[in-house]
């Protein structure tokens, strides 16, 4: 049996907690060139509140007015800090795919998944990487200013429909992120959520601005729920932030 499939059974079993809850499906990470914002969203099929975990955002990390990075399925911390490390050096977003990939913390960069936005002196970079083993569906779309990435989809019409949607969206860098998560919004866009009639169980959105401290964003609103809620985490999300005034 090759590595593949005994990751996918102990992913299914629940054999495995790591690998249960270490994959984070669909995301994207942007930024805005006037304002200097920088952004990052995402969703998943992943009962948080069943690990203990205290954060919804952590497979998104910001870089006030420079860029953002995602680090996503079968998530490991320390790609994560690998990662922040190297953006931190001043390494452009391929740079850091190809140091990631190369100097994977479990040597298993196939099953990795990465969005990477960066603004420099010479306009803005964007990149991703999507692994030969993550999840199918499994893909990335990459434009001038945004990565847009997704592991474990229904097909790529979800990763075309946020793309689509975070383009022709009018406003601010909260609002198109707003509006990529909600072109996602739909039952089983994370197949493993598709008998809960949702896209995912939990969902966030985080954009800082360009005098923001890391690690406190202006901008951060989560929702998580549970397997059997059957309640669209990304719409709750939606209307999280608009009763706080914002996007309507």
């Amino acid at each position: 049996m090759d590595t593949k499939l005994i990751l996918m059974l102990m992913f299914i079993s629940g054999f495995s907690i790591y690998t249960l809850y270490s994959q984070t499906t669909y995301s994207i990470v942007a930024v805005d060139t006037i304002t200097g914002e920088v952004g990052s969203a995402g969703a998943s099929c992943v009962d948080l509140d069943r690990f203990g975990f205290e954060t919804d955002d952590f497979v998104g990390e910001l870089f006030p007015g420079a860029g953002a990075i995602n680090t996503q399925a079968w998530y490991i911390p320390q790609n994560q800090q690998n990662a922040s490390q190297k953006f931190e050096s001043g390494k452009t977003p391929d740079q850091i795919l190809q140091w990631l990939t190369k100097n994977d913390a479990e040597d298993n960069p196939d099953f990795r998944q990465y969005g990477v936005v960066r603004m420099t002196e010479n306009g803005v970079r964007a990149a991703a990487f999507t692994g030969d083993s993550t999840i199918s569906y499994a893909g990335q779309i990459v434009g001038d200013y945004y990565a847009i990435q997704g592991n474990i989809l229904s097909g790529r019409d979800v990763l075309e429909r946020m793309e689509e949607a975070f383009l022709n969206t009018e406003g601010d860098l909260t609002c198109k992120l707003l509006a990529a998560m909600e072109a996602a919004a739909f039952p089983g866009a994370d197949t493993r959520c598709l008998g809960n009639i949702t896209s995912s169980l939990f969902a966030y959105l985080k954009v800082a601005r360009q005098n923001d401290s890391k690690g406190k964003p202006s901008v951060l609103y989560s929702v998580r729920t549970a397997m059997g809620d059957e309640k669209e985490p990304v719409i709750l999300l939606r209307d999280k932030m608009r009763e706080a005034g914002l996007c309507r």
